[in-house]
């Protein structure tokens, strides 16, 4: 069997390279890969090299725990058909749906445990958001939006996306988001914002701030999300959280590096910076939260925040070349990109 795989190479380099791949032995499945996600916040830091040397590109995802640098593997977003299984592993596993937190390949070998079979309301595309929306998930436990709240967010590719969706499903006063592209702003409206606007218009901040003004309270944010993976962001996120606000930082800004003015309102503010990353669960409710608990919520919610209306591009798996380039080039265009196989 041959195993196609997905390399990054260089800076701004991808290829695909071949290999045998042997059959399943003991408990392990061979699994046909239907479709790949790339997330464009992650994967593009990659893409670009600009990942932490000193971190490895998951601990929690057994095919990602390398450290990072080039050639390397990368993605966690698959779908595929189970094909074949070794000679102890549960029959009813061959054939099935499964998804994946797996790199971009052909077939791949795996544990059973590794996989998670597709319910039967949920489609291959569908799927394919999971690890996303889990993310969205977890923004909304760290963040913990309240009735009446008036809430931001800052970036609304894919993650930003759903969160807005997540958010909208709340009763807050008002859901104001930002984003640099129109396409991803008319997306945004549809998701469940009230405003979307374009943080690089002249005045848009001051614009943003005087939407949040109240007669009856103190003004401001109550909650902001930087999830625009621009450190410039997150000075602006400052700028309109109100007193006590909190700003959650589901950014992975890499080796970008994030220049904030923190002797002004922030100082006298208490203002609280949050950082939130799905690999694991706020120590606060980790008493009765799991994330095999939030996996299942994110399952769940897969079909009612209809996720595959956000997919702008589909490429075969032998042009990803041309899909990144997509991704750095042109996102005005691109939301999310789903490769075939």
């Amino acid at each position: 069997m041959k195993q196609a795989s997905l390399y990054f190479t260089a800076p701004r380099c991808v290829e695909i390279r071949e290999k045998n791949l042997p059959s399943p032995s003991g408990r392990e499945v061979l699994v046909k890969t239907l479709f790949s996600a790339i997330s464009p916040g992650s994967e593009l830091l990659v893409y670009h090299g600009l990942c932490p040397a000193d971190l490895p590109l998951d601990e929690t995802i057994p095919s990602l725990k390398g450290r990072t640098g080039f050639p390397t593997k990368y993605g966690y977003s698959v779908v595929g058909k189970v094909i074949a299984r070794g000679e102890n592993a549960p029959p009813e596993w061959e054939g099935r749906l499964v998804f994946c937190f797996h790199p971009h390949e052909s077939h791949f070998l795996a544990d059973p445990q590794e996989l998670h079979p597709l319910p039967p309301d949920v489609s291959p595309e569908e799927a394919l958001f999971l690890p996303n929306l889990e993310t969205a998930i977890n923004f909304m436990m760290d963040g913990r939006p309240m009735l009446g709240e008036r809430v931001i967010v800052f970036g609304q590719g894919i993650v930003g996306l759903l969160t807005t969706a997540l958010l909208a499903e709340h009763p807050l006063a008002r859901l104001i988001t930002l984003d640099r592209q129109p396409l991803r702003r008319s997306f945004s409206l549809m998701a469940g914002a009230d405003t979307s606007l374009d943080p690089a218009e002249p005045g848009a901040i001051a614009t943003l701030a005087g939407q949040l003004k109240s007669s009856v309270d103190r003004e401001g944010a109550d909650l902001v999300y930087e999830l625009s993976g621009s450190p410039e962001a997150l000075e602006q996120s400052l700028a309109v959280a109100g007193f006590s606000g909190r700003i959650v930082i589901g950014s992975w800004y890499g080796q970008k590096v994030a220049h904030l003015s923190l002797g002004g309102r922030f100082h006298r503010s208490r203002i609280r910076l949050i950082s939130s990353q799905v690999s694991s669960i706020s120590p606060e409710l980790t008493g009765r939260w799991t994330k095999s608990r939030r996996l299942e919520v994110a399952w769940s919610l897969l079909r009612k925040v209809d996720p595959v209306r956000y997919v702008t591009h589909r490429y075969p798996f032998e042009r990803a070349r041309e899909a990144y380039a997509a991704l750095d080039q042109d996102p005005g265009r691109c939301v999310q990109v789903i490769l075939t196989y």
